[in-house]
């Protein structure tokens, strides 16, 4: 997790405050609480208007295109962005209920989650087939 695909070993957060490169390091490394002000700053980033975003942090109750200008080819480039960033793939299907930046934040959480959880280690697993199991049993 986290790391740039072969071939990408830019630093996604070079144009981005010392703060905020703080955070995302501080989230990448196991705190939670860092991922709400990455994002802030990355949706804050890519705001088609930037004149339309309060000043301070912005609130998880803000509207991305309502509130915070955004339109179908700025939400496109975030996604893009989340993707490379977080090594995860996002669909349009399951993009399209986020509303806001608390949506957001709660969406990248999941999906993080899905990517990293284990695989069900109770499942049984099952044994290849070999020409010893195609055989009739010996009698």
């Amino acid at each position: 997790m986290f790391k740039s695909p072969p071939g990408r070993d830019h630093d996604p957060f070079a144009r981005f405050p010392a703060e905020v490169r703080d955070a995302f390091l501080r989230f990448r490394d196991g705190d939670p609480d860092a991922l709400r002000p990455v994002l802030s700053a990355v949706v804050r980033d890519f705001m088609p208007r930037p004149d339309r975003a309060p000043a301070g942090p912005l609130p998880p109750t803000a509207v991305l295109v309502e509130d915070l200008g955004f339109d179908s080819l700025a939400l496109a480039e975030i996604v893009f962005f989340m993707e490379d960033t977080f090594d995860v793939r996002i669909s349009s299907e399951e993009i399209q209920p986020v509303r806001t930046l608390g949506d957001l934040d709660a969406f990248i959480r999941r999906k993080l989650a899905a990517a990293t959880a284990p695989k069900d280690p109770e499942r049984p697993r099952r044994r290849p087939l070999s020409v010893q199991d195609a055989s009739p049993p010996a009698k």
